[in-house]
């Protein structure tokens, strides 16, 4: 079976959530899958993390720490922007186009049989597959340890049958509440799921609700709690280096500060030796996540994990690789600056708002829109659409998204000018022709636009 008729394949199952059943969430049926494998995922040790915002960014940066340390090192997230592949990384090295079409097979063919034989009742899904795909090439490849980011709630994910070393949960917030929950303790419920009895669990304090609902699970199973929040050592203003003000503290605190510039670097105390903290990923929100990530490779270090030391976390964070993260592309040629980011909850939107009052303030915006039908579209809007000048909305190719029109309708209450453009492309050119020399495009709201886009900002920039 050739690459493109495995990544066909796959996407006839029902891409993400587009045709998800209500049997996708059963992990016995994964582990049906698993065992007949020869279980994969008991071959490599790996760590688990969940959350609604800010997982991926946590895994990519935990993951360029280990491979910075000299661990042979698994990252697997989703979704992923432009190829599938992205998803299965190996050292920072996406699976190849061969590698994944042999894996596809494998897994398929025994999936079939399993259906055929009656021990499973239906074929995988799109993500168990990917999945269990994952879990195949890191077990074949030997990794010393798999970063695993759980793809939507965490009790019943498939990633969720590891037995991970260290669970990582971020931040909690409203998403997909058809499947987890209509309130942030419901959701909360699921992503606990991933906490092992004994076994340590990194955190940082955020809502009262999930807070409760953290703090019980892991009083409940003995859990070891992980307070993520950095110890930043006193450094004097006159040295011009970073310290940390009373409204940062109250961001790693509870993460619903809104006001204030944070620096993407600063002076961090690790292992008993000071670090300075370079983040290629912007905002805020990020100090959250780079917390996650530092507390979880401090933890590893006490473990197995020989190789994790301050300097090496410090490189490891300064070289990770997050792409449509405010991802900024300058202006060139006929192009404004762009700057591209995958918020796609009033979560993300809010950090995102929050990223753009920091370094574009004043600056007239030009955003270019698109978002899932089952998203929080009019609250999104809301936070966003007051900064832009202009807001093209538009509709990538999914079965799940809104239509331009759809979005324009949710949002009219913000008083914000909007333009249907159906067409991504076409979009993209009237955002650029609007834009002019002053502007700066804003791409954001689904990472599905975001995975449309990119390619073609690449082409012409």
């Amino acid at each position: 079976m050739s690459y493109e008729s495995a990544v066909a394949r796959m996407f006839a199952l029902g891409h993400e959530l587009t045709q998800l059943p209500s049997h996708k969430f059963d992990l016995e049926h994964m582990r049906v899958l698993l065992a007949a494998l020869e279980h994969p995922e008991r071959r490599f040790p790996s760590v688990l993390i969940a959350g609604t915002n800010g997982k991926g960014s946590t895994a990519a940066t935990l993951a360029s720490i280990l491979r910075v340390s000299g661990l042979k090192t698994g990252l697997y997230t989703s979704p992923h922007l432009v190829r599938i592949n992205e998803r299965i990384r190996i050292d920072g090295k996406a699976i190849s186009d061969n590698g994944f079409a042999s894996l596809h097979r494998l897994v398929d063919e025994i999936a079939e049989g399993l259906v055929q034989r009656g021990d499973l009742p239906w074929h995988p899904s799109f993500f168990e597959m990917m999945t269990a795909i994952a879990f195949v090439h890191f077990a074949q490849e030997r990794v010393d340890l798999a970063v695993l980011e759980v793809g939507m709630g965490g009790r019943l994910d498939a990633t969720n049958v590891v037995e991970p070393v260290v669970s990582v949960i971020t931040d909690i917030s409203l998403d997909h509440q058809k499947y987890l929950g209509n309130t942030v303790a419901e959701i909360a419920r699921e992503k606990v799921g991933i906490i092992r009895p004994g076994k340590p669990v990194v955190t940082l304090p955020q809502q009262p609700e999930a807070n409760d609902v953290i703090g019980n699970s892991i009083l409940e199973l003995g859990a070891s709690a992980i307070n993520a929040v950095p110890y930043v050592p006193p450094v004097s203003p006159a040295s011009g280096r970073y310290f940390v003000s009373s409204v940062e503290k109250n961001l790693f605190a509870t993460g619903t500060g809104e006001t204030g510039r944070v620096s993407s670097q600063y002076p961090l105390l690790v292992m008993g030796e000071e670090i300075w903290v370079e983040s290629p990923l912007v905002g805020r929100h990020q100090l959250r996540n780079v917390a996650l990530a530092v507390a979880a490779a401090v933890e590893l270090s006490g473990q197995e994990f020989s190789g994790i030391t301050p300097k090496t976390i410090e490189r490891g964070i300064r070289e990770t690789f997050w792409p449509g993260r405010f991802q900024v592309i300058c202006a060139q040629a006929a192009w404004p600056e762009i700057v591209i980011d995958v918020a796609h909850n009033p979560a993300g939107a809010w950090a995102l708002r929050s990223a753009l009052s920091e370094g574009y303030e004043g600056r007239p915006l030009i955003f270019l829109f698109a978002a899932m039908r089952d998203k929080a579209i009019s609250e999104m809007a809301e936070i966003l659409f007051p900064l832009a000048e202009r807001v093209i909305a538009t509709q990538p190719e999914n079965p799940r998204a809104a239509s331009a029109e759809e979005i324009r309708q949710a949002a009219r209450r913000t008083g914000a000018e909007i333009e249907a453009v159906t067409n991504v492309e076409d979009a993209l050119y009237r955002a650029r022709d609007l834009a002019g020399t002053e502007s700066a495009i804003v791409i954001t709201g689904s990472i599905y636009l975001v995975g449309e886009v990119m390619p073609l900002v690449s082409a012409e920039t």
